[in-house]
């Protein structure tokens, strides 16, 4: 963050502001209903082929605009009698895994590999971005030797300022031990809501090999609604994005719909809200 500088897109994530306050319609503390579609708590499936496990509702910083900013507690563990029901695919999120120790991380990870049916682990974390020394050779290793289970990692960046020189040399390792790194963003006013912005975050990605894979539409927690960006701008941004990038360098443009089974691309115009 930029010393003195109020509107800081990296300070401007995590700043408590007086906006948080205001009641906007359409915004609410559970705006994917996840409270209410729990297979068993802590597990969350939502999408046929795979199932998230919030392990923690612990994070390395606070984003304000944070879909799951009111969610309960989360046990950090499997809970029982659940073989045989799993999907394929396991999603390690929270919070982020790895607030986990290496050891702690290292006895969740073998609980799953305990379930026979589960062949895929994502890791799911922004804590690299936040404080890249977090990337252990310890953890590198425990994950390059579970390549079994561990499929990939999957950070949260927004801003091309959050790849910094030491976050670089980090991932860099992740990569280098085979293990393929994805990352998410969130498209949010005043942040990243601008065509310079997102072309050098994914000119950013694309030279330290990690792969674009989202560009989420802001999810309607309360008190975010500062953070909204209308999706037609947003589709004007996909556009020249895809005119000025190669197809690998560029996200797909979704949002996330209660019900739906998977997350829904936005690819045409929308009505304006009044």
């Amino acid at each position: 963050m930029e010393k003195g500088n109020v509107r800081d897109p990296l300070l401007l994530q995590v700043l408590p502001r007086p906006e948080e306050l205001a009641k906007v319609d359409g915004f609410s503390d559970d705006p994917l209903q996840e409270q209410t579609g729990k297979k068993c708590c802590p597990l969350l499936q939502k999408y046929e082929g795979r199932v998230l496990l919030l392990v923690t509702n612990q994070c390395a910083v606070h984003c304000r605009y944070c879909f799951r900013r009111n969610q309960p507690g989360a046990t950090g563990s499997l809970p029982s009698g659940i073989a045989g029901t799993l999907p394929a695919e396991m999603i390690l999120s929270g919070g982020d895994p790895l607030t986990f120790s290496d050891d702690e991380l290292s006895e969740l990870l073998a609980a799953i590999r305990r379930q026979p049916e589960v062949r895929r682990i994502r890791i799911h974390t922004r804590f690299p971005v936040v404080d890249p020394k977090r990337l252990t050779a310890s953890l590198l290793s425990m994950l390059q030797s579970d390549r079994k289970t561990v499929f990939s990692m999957v950070l949260h960046i927004n801003h091309p300022r959050e790849i910094d020189d030491e976050f670089a040399n980090a991932i860099t390792e992740v990569v280098n031990r085979g293990i393929p790194v994805f990352v998410q963003s969130v498209l949010l006013r005043e942040i990243n809501d601008d065509f310079e912005t997102l072309f050098e975050l994914y000119e950013k990605l694309i030279s330290l090999r990690m792969t674009p894979y989202y560009l989420h539409q802001l999810d309607r927690i309360a008190g975010a609604a500062h953070f909204e960006v209308d999706p037609n701008r947003g589709l004007k941004l996909m556009d020249r994005l895809h005119r000025s990038l190669p197809g690998y360098a560029v996200p797909r443009y979704v949002r996330e719909i209660p019900g739906e089974m998977c997350k829904v691309p936005i690819t045409q115009s929308e009505p304006r809200a009044e």
